[in-house]
């Protein structure tokens, strides 16, 4: 029996009905899709809520604010460098970087109106105490723990200083032999023999003299420093090979401060060690002049002056000059005072006390043949 053959309207009725079953069928699908997606986002929607309400458990550590100390010690990479911090009654001083091991330099001299400045000590209660042997300033070499240290300051008053009448002695040494009987000629007289210059410098050890640097001398002069009764300056004129060669390791191994003074035209060498300051005896004045006497009391203050400066470019330092062959007067004092030194040495014998003339500063002068009771008994 044959099938019969679909009309025109059969044939779209069925179209209609193939895409009424299409339409069902991507409905279907496009519920589907949208129903996952609105179970995904409603999921994870209390999730989000909940760690945005949820309170943080901990927070970071507060940023403490990097000390003096941490910021100068950030400007070095140096391993030895160790920050110093002051601290004291009144004090209210910057860190100071200085170097392990390394004699201390530029340490402040606090000044007070009312009161006098007694040193560094390393706790408050050396300060307190005031023991000489405690007491630190440039001639001693830097100690620090965890690169810093703070050093603690002591006081006392104008009436107590002027009381304790401290006088300070300046030796003046020359020329060294190692011959017990001394040297011949007319400078005899000059050359100490080593083996009491070793037992002069083995009692000040001893003894626990104090060592005092220049800018000490000059502030002691003032008022505004105190110096213990035992404190005295060791120096040595010309800077002479006997020197160097003998004298400046006996200093060096028993790490006492001294100073050298320099004719910077004949020697412009560094230091022979750390204990040995190299200071002014001028540049090219220590020769006579029309006179017979020293340059430093001939020539004009413009032409000292420009001497002055070049020796202390040469030194890197003019707080203190030597006057060559102990010369000088009114003019010299001008060009040194217009040269920025605060200090001038004569041979004049004497002690430095309270209100000395700072540009002629007295010596004990030490000749061959001094013995170590006989310094004592010079110096105390």
């Amino acid at each position: 029996m044959s099938r019969p053959v679909p009309t025109r309207r059969d044939r779209r009725t069925r179209r209609r009905i193939r895409r009424k079953r299409v339409l069902v069928a991507l409905g279907v699908v496009v519920a589907v899709v949208v129903s996952v997606a609105a179970a995904s986002v409603l999921a994870s929607t209390p999730a989000r809520e909940e760690a945005v309400a949820r309170p943080a458990t901990s927070s970071p550590d507060p940023v403490v604010p990097a000390s003096a100390a941490d910021r100068l010690l950030a400007t070095t990479t140096d391993p030895d460098a160790c920050a110093v911090e002051f601290a004291g009654d009144g004090v209210a001083l910057d860190p100071q970087l200085q170097v392990r091991d390394v004699l201390y330099r530029g340490l402040p001299i606090p000044r007070a109106a009312d009161r006098v400045f007694a040193g560094w000590y390393p706790t408050a209660v050396d300060a307190a105490a005031g023991t000489t042997s405690a007491r630190i300033n440039g001639a001693d070499l830097v100690a620090c723990t965890d690169r810093r240290a703070t050093l603690h300051a002591a006081w006392t008053t104008p009436e107590e200083n002027r009381a304790a009448a401290t006088r300070l002695p300046i030796l003046m040494y020359h020329q060294f032999t190692t011959r017990p009987e001394g040297e011949d000629g007319w400078l005899r007289l000059n050359y100490a023999f080593l083996g009491d210059f070793d037992a002069q410098m083995a009692h000040i050890e001893q003894a626990g003299f104090y060592l005092p640097t220049w800018d000490e001398v000059d502030a002691f002069i003032d008022g505004a420093l105190f110096l213990p009764a035992r404190s005295v300056v060791i120096t040595d004129d010309d800077a002479d090979p006997t020197w160097l060669q003998l004298a400046a390791p006996v200093v060096d191994r028993r790490h006492l401060l001294t100073t050298s003074f320099v004719i910077t035209s004949a020697r412009t060498e560094p230091s022979p060690n750390p204990f040995v300051l190299q200071r002014s005896h001028t540049h090219d004045m220590h020769r006579a002049g029309p006179n017979g006497k020293g340059r430093l009391v001939n020539d004009d203050v413009a032409t000292i002056v420009a001497d002055l400066e070049e020796s202390a470019r040469i030194l890197g330092a003019k707080d203190v000059v030597a006057y060559p062959f102990g010369h000088y007067d009114d003019r010299t004092k001008e060009a040194v005072r217009a040269a920025g030194f605060a200090l001038g040495r004569t041979i004049e014998p004497g002690y430095v006390r309270i209100g000395t003339d700072k540009l002629a500063l007295p010596v004990v002068r030490v000749n061959y043949g001094v013995t170590v009771d006989e310094l004592a008994a010079a110096i105390g």
